[in-house]
């Protein structure tokens, strides 16, 4: 038999001591006469399936309220532990017997192992350095209010005859009261759609130093918590010997890995285990040297390179880790706090009392920190909030503290209930005290037609892979840069979350020449990013900006829309979810692509232009002076016709260009409604816009009769008309045209009904390429000419002001002239130099 003492929650008493028999591991079975709760494997399966079932409850209860994991995780422990059903002796002896614990901390220790280890290799340790003044600032601003606080609860805390010294009493409640917990932070950032915002970045940024400082003063506070001080010293320098070979020969080692696995293959079995079993082997040391196991794991995923290897780990762990053993460690949090033992009015007032005065202090400390660089009092109030979340980092501490006798019973729940409130009120408190949707000033250039002759044409270009990159130069080549109208190109590299903590938006600088690709993704941003700093080189009013979002696909739409809003891009460009395969036909290179196109029209802040594409010339990069394109735009009516012609007719300008507008009208035997109203449909998620018909074939008119007397002596551009009757008709003139043409530019028609399109949307496969659109870029029509769909921007920009851009990213003489600040009357009507 085996002896072993240990302390449980449950026990009123300090002690006690548990006989067992080391063997009883697996049972024989009810049919034998055992109970199976008497052995310690099918024990352990019901406490996890009992944990899981619990925390997934509370999730699904606190999801409408936007409340992070870690809240539903240590409120199930809550609701499994002493303070609810434990208070049932029966329940508690019989699911949660104190011989059980051994076990049940053991496998909670070992997921929290791992993923201290995920947290480590997803920290870029390279952006604290990046970070600047401005982030250190705040983070050390918010840390100091709450670290004096925690220093003050010490001296109340501490008992007079306590073998702790008070310095180890100051750490604790200080690291405990001013830390933040970074990946908890990232997901409450995403939720309330900030992680791409200056805002957000600042949070994450401020937050990731001060999770650097909580594990400096932790690793601190367990040194000194030892009596003896000369052992103190000790477990410093050995952690900072352990700290160094992690750093100086750990690091090496896995870089050689990387090195000796070609790019694109995965790595082996091995080399995987070999790193999974050195985890092991640093939470070991460790433990071992007086510190804490955490510390190895989480130093040991810190050397981890950023990179393919990383994310094959993250891939491989993630799941299993922290949907399944992560909950048992704030679990075991839960259990181990009994809310019984916070005891009269003046211990709740002081609860009450610490919540207050630590949360106030955050903000406060970083409200101080933002004044002094000039941020206003909103921003600064909106940073505190968020850095006061708490979480893992926090749950180390109070149950290293307990394991340390730091805290007892009282002391421990008093906490765990403060950082459970705390997080708990972040989200609802930063909802109201601050309103993304408000931080942009109107534009009113929100459109092709709408543009000033004379100003600078933003565009946003999303590309998926480097495979449309050519087409899309030849694309803007061919839109006729000039000195009155030059173009600012904010190229954007669209990449699928996957095993970060959070989305993010990177903005890129020149690279290093010769500085290898650590990846396939940033291999791909690599040649993107060339492509267009070699075109920029090379072609004159031209500026770039590239750009990386990294986000899941489901809101990648909304990464799209912040940027193009914040830019103040007049059109958005991103590639149709099928390419073109050798035989001719079309086929889905990745169905989420197509998600993101229809999101992207339902919410874009500007026109919209969805680019099949075919090659242009041969997807080869053409010079502007070799640029010989035959652009052809079909016209029917409303505003997305418009706006296709807009585009076009800036296109002509380019002496290169010849440009055929075809106008489709209505025959006899047509009957048109007088006002025909759009009707929304409930299988489609498209945007639909009320039409007045008759008003809009006004409209349509006006503006193709000032076209047509701009260009009337230009033989580089054609206009014709063709009556048709219905949509066969329509179809037949299309295809009389189809092999002449290198680009058609047509208009999505949202919301319009109209005969001559009668029977073409019955076998749409894409209603988000509108009924010509789609006919355009099926299989077997014109199997080699590019389609740009254009979609205008809905919103009333009537109403707005006309407010000025923004300076480019790269504004100089060379690229934007002084012109783009003046502004004209009127829409989009180029001065044709033919």
């Amino acid at each position: 038999m085996a002896a072993v003492t240990k302390a449980m929650p449950f026990d009123d008493s300090d002690s006690s001591i548990i006989c067992y028999a080391p063997s009883m591991i697996t049972t024989n079975g009810v049919w034998q006469g055992d109970n199976p709760l008497d052995f310690s494997l099918p024990l352990f399966i019901l406490q996890l399936t009992l944990v899981v079932l619990t925390t997934r409850i509370f999730v699904y209860i606190l999801r409408p309220f936007r409340q992070p994991r870690v809240i539903a995780e240590i409120l199930g422990g809550i609701v499994l532990g002493p303070s609810v059903l434990g208070r049932n002796k029966k329940f508690a002896n019989m699911i949660f017997p104190q011989r059980s614990v051994i076990v049940l901390e053991t496998m909670a220790n070992v997921g929290l192992l791992y993923f201290l280890f995920l947290v480590g290799v997803e920290m870029d340790i390279t952006v604290v350095r990046r970070t600047g003044k401005r982030a250190l600032t705040i983070a050390v601003g918010g840390m100091v209010i709450p670290f004096l606080l925690g220093c003050g609860f010490s001296f109340i805390i501490r008992k007079e005859n306590d073998h702790l010294s008070q310095g180890t009493y100051i750490l604790f409640l200080g690291v405990a009261l001013s830390v933040t917990a970074f990946p908890v932070l990232a997901r409450i950032l995403a939720e309330l759609k900030l992680i791409n915002t200056d805002l957000g970045r600042l949070a994450m940024s401020s937050a990731l130093i001060n999770d650097m400082f909580a594990w400096v003063l932790l690793a601190l506070a367990i040194a000194l918590s030892e009596n003896d001080n000369l052992a103190s010293l000790w477990v410093l320098l050995s952690s900072a010997a352990f700290i160094a070979i992690c750093f100086f020969v750990v690091r090496p080692g896995i870089s050689w890995i990387i090195r000796k696995t070609p790019e694109g293959e995965n790595f082996s079995d091995f080399h995987i285990c070999l790193i999974l079993t050195g985890v092991m082997i640093s939470g070991f040391i460790t433990d071992a040297i007086g510190t804490h196991s955490v510390f190895g794991a989480f130093l040991f995923g810190l050397v981890i390179p950023n990179g393919p290897l990383g994310l094959t780990l993250i891939e491989k762990l993630e799941d299993f880790v922290s949907g399944l053993l992560l909950p048992l460690f704030f679990a075991i949090s839960g259990l181990k706090t009994d809310i019984s033992a916070i005891k009269g009015p003046v211990t709740w007032g002081a609860l009450l009392l610490m919540i207050l005065l630590a949360c106030v202090g955050k903000v406060a400390g970083t409200v101080v920190a933002a004044f002094f660089h000039d941020m206003p009092i909103r921003e600064g109030v909106t940073l505190g909030l968020l850095l006061n979340t708490k979480g893992l980092i926090e749950m180390i501490v109070l149950n290293v503290g307990k394991d340390q006798k730091v805290l007892d019973d009282e002391i421990f729940a008093t906490m765990v209930m403060v950082a459970v409130i705390m997080t708990g009120i972040i989200t609802p408190i930063a909802t109201i005290v601050y309103r993304p949707t408000k931080r942009f000033v109107p534009y009113k250039r929100r459109t092709i037609q709408k543009m000033k002759p004379d100003s600078e044409f933003r565009v946003l270009v999303c590309i998926h892979t480097p495979r449309n990159v050519p087409t899309i130069i030849n694309l803007f080549e061919a839109s006729h840069p000039t000195r009155r109208s030059p173009i600012c190109i904010y190229v954007l590299h669209l990449v699928e979350l996957t095993g970060r903590a959070s989305a993010m938006l990177i903005v890129h600088n020149t690279r290093k020449s010769g500085r290898p690709a650590l990846n396939r993704t940033q291999a791909q941003s690599d040649h993107i990013i060339n492509a267009f700093e070699n075109y920029e080189q090379h072609a004159a009013y031209v500026a770039v900006q590239p750009l990386t979002a990294i986000s899941p696909y489901n809101t990648m739409h909304e990464d799209i829309a912040n940027l193009a809003e914040d830019k103040r891009v007049s059109f958005i460009i991103i590639p149709f979810h099928k390419q073109q395969t050798v035989d001719g036909g079309m086929e889905a290179t990745n169905p989420a692509y197509r998600l993101v196109n229809q999101n992207l029209l339902e919410n874009a802040p500007c026109s919209v232009g969805i680019l099949v594409d075919r090659g242009l010339n041969g997807g080869t990069r053409l010079a502007s002076s070799t640029i010989s394109l035959q652009v052809a735009v079909l016209f029917l009516a409303g505003p997305d016709d418009r706006e296709a012609l807009a585009y076009a007719w800036r296109m002509s300008e380019h002496p290169g260009i010849t440009l055929t507008v075809m106008r489709f009208i209505p025959g006899e035997d047509v009957a048109l409604p007088s006002s025909a109203r759009a009707t929304h449909h409930s299988d489609s998620k498209m945007l639909r816009i009320d039409m007045d018909f008759g008003k809009e074939m006004e409209l349509d008119d006006e503006y193709l009769n000032v076209f047509r007397t701009a260009n009337a002596d230009y033989e580089g551009i054609t206009y014709i008309e063709k009556v048709v009757n219905n949509g066969e008709e329509t179809v037949a003139a299309i295809r009389s045209m189809d092999s002449s043409h290198d680009l058609f530019i047509v208009g999505r028609r949202r919301g319009i009904p109209c005969p001559l399109t009668a029977g073409l949307t019955d076998w749409s496969e894409c209603p988000e390429l509108g009924a010509i659109g789609d006919l355009l870029a099926s299989s077997d029509f014109a199997a080699t000419v590019s389609v740009l769909v254009v979609q205008q921007y809905a919103g009333s920009w009537q109403q707005e002001e006309d407010i000025d851009l923004p300076d480019s990213p790269r504004n100089s003489d060379e690229h934007i002239s002084k012109e783009t600040q003046q502004h004209s009357k009127g829409g989009y009507i180029p001065n044709s130099p033919h």
